[in-house]
């Protein structure tokens, strides 16, 4: 099959690779375009490609890895936290149509921050794409040995930072609902009976959104930080709209015009809710649709 009749069967999979890899729509679909350009390349300087697949997660991956690299510099400068641009189950771009298994979670995202562009290729390549060692030593530029060490380090790593006792989707559902409904009740006790006693807060603005520019700790602070935005949207007809974000139970905030205003990403371990990621920044918004100013909102006053 020649690159042009496979373009579209390809790109799900470069996306998937560059998406994990970033953390950001905008970034991997630039990464992506890119990788064709080059591939276009190379077709028309060789010939035919014997491994379209294999070789679309070559380019795409080393794109990626110095791409990650520049942007180090970028997210240590950025204002606040940072926080991966959220994929809603309704997005209707075919390349986005991820797994959406714990690997594009938001909090698994978060924590593959941590580490190097080129223990996060060979995590990804590893855990997501099941590749061996030996195919992932040439994308990296590194014998299957150091690959087998970098994999179990960066596993390690991760596996520090996940959940304990993964609950079922149906559950993980459940107390999302549970939790919509202690919010929209002011049920301040229900809430914090809903979070885990550790439980963090994290907010992304990007300095383009009003956010709280530190994670906030424990259930009775974050529960009752929550039900004073609700009080204070609800002056303002903001709504929850209940969703899931990255393969995981969200709430989307919506201003009165139907505008989009935030996406919360709830993390679960067993029945309680250990982590909120609530992502502001209008431009990791924008390709969900139409995106509101929180800044123009809250001047209404």
């Amino acid at each position: 099959m020649d690159l042009a009749s496979a373009h579209d069967g390809l790109r799900p999979l470069m996306f998937s690779i560059a998406y994990r890899m970033l953390g950001s729509v905008a970034e991997a679909e630039d990464i992506v375009q890119e990788a064709f350009l080059r591939m276009h390349r190379s077709t028309q300087e060789s010939g035919e490609i014997d491994n379209l697949d294999a070789y679309a997660t070559t380019v795409t991956t080393r794109i990626a890895i110095d791409t990650l690299r520049s942007a180090r510099h970028r997210r240590e400068q950025y204002v606040g936290p940072w926080l991966p641009e959220p994929i809603l189950i309704s997005d209707e771009d075919p390349s986005h149509r991820l797994e959406l298994d714990e690997t594009v979670s938001t909090a698994f995202l978060v924590l593959l921050e941590s580490l190097t562009p080129v223990e996060r290729a060979v995590f990804v390549l590893r855990e997501v794409m099941a590749y061996d060692y030996e195919d992932i030593a040439p994308v990296v530029d590194k014998s299957a040995t150091n690959c087998r060490q970098i994999f179990t380090r960066a596993r390690k790593r991760i596996a520090d930072g996940t959940p304990r006792f993964e609950p079922s989707p149906e559950r993980r559902d459940q107390l999302a609902s549970q939790f919509v409904a202690a919010l929209s009740t002011s049920d301040v006790s229900g809430l914090e009976r809903l979070l885990a006693d550790d439980v963090v807060f994290v907010a992304d603005g990007g300095g383009r959104a009003p956010a709280i520019q530190k994670p906030m700790l424990g259930a009775v602070a974050v529960a009752r930080f929550l039900l004073g935005l609700m009080r204070q949207g609800e002056r303002f007809g903001v709504r929850l709209e209940l969703s899931h974000a990255n393969g995981q139970p969200a709430m989307l905030t919506r201003g009165a015009d139907g505008a989009l205003l935030g996406v919360i990403a709830l993390d679960v371990d067993g029945d309680r809710i250990v982590r909120m990621h609530n992502v502001l920044n209008p431009d990791k918004l924008g390709h969900l649709g139409e995106v509101g100013d929180l800044f123009a909102l809250l001047a209404q006053r």
